[in-house]
């Protein structure tokens, strides 16, 4: 018994010999196999590693954030080139035309006689006035104006286009059909002079009069855009007013962040003995910072210069835009900003008047400077031709929301805004029908001309 023992424990110890190796290699087998990863990370029970395939929410069908700031108008409105400008261009008049789209077929060549209707909603008095014509009229939208009114004689055309016009209502004719269709809106297309500064100045009007959904062909220089009839009056008021002017006053901009290399602020003073007194015009304080009236010397790369002697300086944002004499527009700087910055909520005004100003013609100006927060500062700014302004002094703290910043007190905002006279004159007095900067003698002679 105890040798069959023996012989059994001998016999299972030779098994695990030969075992012992099959399972070494089946585990430096399966070692080989697995997969090594440098991490390896749990979610919501799910392993994530270099070669999972990321997994992200659904996301609303919105418009993505570049899609929706891609603009052909930008690089227009948001370049200058300082190396090419001209303090008064001359630029040829040109018409701007108003055309009602969509407008349909022309009505039945009809004669209208003594016509009568009296408070009667505008279907109810165009039905009467159909009566034994093949016209149905089709109210496409309620109406409510009730109108009044007499007809002695005239075109059944002309007859619609009143009434209508008396109802503030639109139609479109369709012949195929019989259908006289009423509206309450109605589409229209400007036809654009071709010098981009007034586009820009018309377009700004327009955004001014709270018109956004504005389709804008450049190659064409059309713009099309639909509203009510109220929207017809103030564009159309908008077309005369810009039509009238003979003057546009532009404003070229550069808008930088200055900061100091030192523990202390910009000594401004320095400006003196830097351009001489000569070239420093004017000192206007405001609630917040200085606007400085300076001379053609002083400019962006004279200004860069000086500032780089004593701070690090970064271009902010860039733009020009334009007004009609006499109006007011905004410029955003986030609009044109070079990258996402604490100053890019800033909001420049501006309202300019070029013509008599105590016994000379100079610009009349008032520039605001306003965040989302409120008005930061004004200042009321005349000036000469072929000056520039320099508004200092607007501590860049001005834009921190938090109550601690990395950014230095002594960091402040610095705009510099170059003014530009645009006359508007007959075709006939621009032999090359295109704009014509003035320089020289006959600038001289347009300002004492002035």
């Amino acid at each position: 018994m105890i040798a069959c023992k023996t012989f059994l424990r001998k016999f299972a110890s030779g098994i695990m010999v030969l075992i012992m190796p099959w399972i070494m290699c089946a585990c430096q087998t399966n070692d080989q196999d697995i997969p090594q990863y440098d991490t390896i990370t749990v979610v919501d029970n799910l392993v994530i590693d270099e070669n999972s395939v990321p997994i992200f929410p659904k996301k609303a069908a919105l418009t993505t954030d570049t899609a929706q700031r891609f603009s052909i108008e930008l690089p227009k409105r948001c370049t200058v080139d300082w190396n090419n400008q001209s303090v008064v261009s001359v630029v040829p008049e040109e018409k701007i035309k108003i055309v009602r789209l969509a407008t349909g077929d022309p009505l039945p060549d009809l004669q209208v006689k003594d016509y009568e209707f009296k408070s009667l909603k505008v279907k109810e008095a165009l039905d009467k006035l159909l009566v034994g014509t093949d016209i149905d009229v089709i109210e496409d939208e309620e109406t409510i104006e009730k109108i009044s009114g007499s007809i002695t004689g005239g075109a059944l055309s002309d007859t619609i286009d009143l009434m209508t016009k008396m109802g503030r209502l639109y139609y479109y004719y369709d012949a195929a059909s019989g259908e006289l269709h009423l509206t309450n809106r109605a589409k229209w297309m400007i036809k654009m002079p071709r010098d981009e500064s007034i586009i820009m100045a018309l377009i700004d009007a327009m955004h001014g009069a709270d018109m956004r959904n504005m389709l804008i062909d450049w190659q064409d220089k059309t713009l099309v855009f639909e509203g009510n009839y109220q929207t017809e009056r103030e564009v159309a008021r908008i077309v005369a007013n810009i039509s009238s002017k003979k003057y546009m006053i532009a404003w070229d901009m550069d808008v930088y962040r200055v900061y100091p290399r030192t523990d202390n602020p910009i000594i401004w003073m320095n400006l003196l003995p830097a351009f001489g007194e000569k070239n420093i015009k004017m000192s206007i304080p405001g609630v917040v910072g200085r606007a400085l009236v300076v001379g053609p010397e002083i400019n962006t790369k004279t200004l860069q210069e000086f500032l780089s002697q004593q701070a690090n300086v970064v271009l902010i944002s860039q733009g020009r835009f334009v007004i009609p004499n006499g109006w007011q527009t905004r410029f955003d700087i986030g609009q044109c900003s070079k990258e996402e910055r604490l100053e890019t909520d800033l909001i420049v005004g501006a309202k300019g008047q070029y013509g008599d100003y105590g016994g000379s013609n100079k610009i009349d100006a008032k520039i605001v400077l306003r965040t989302s927060h409120g008005e930061l500062s004004s200042f009321n700014i005349p000036s000469s031709v072929g000056d520039n302004y320099v508004i200092i002094g607007i501590p860049t703290h001005s834009f921190v929301t938090t109550p601690e910043t990395l950014i230095s007190p002594f960091a402040e905002l610095v705009v510099f805004m170059s003014p530009r006279i645009i006359s508007i004159v007959n075709p006939s007095d621009v032999p090359s029908g295109e704009m014509t900067p003035l320089v020289g003698d006959a600038l001289r002679e347009f300002l004492s001309a002035e």
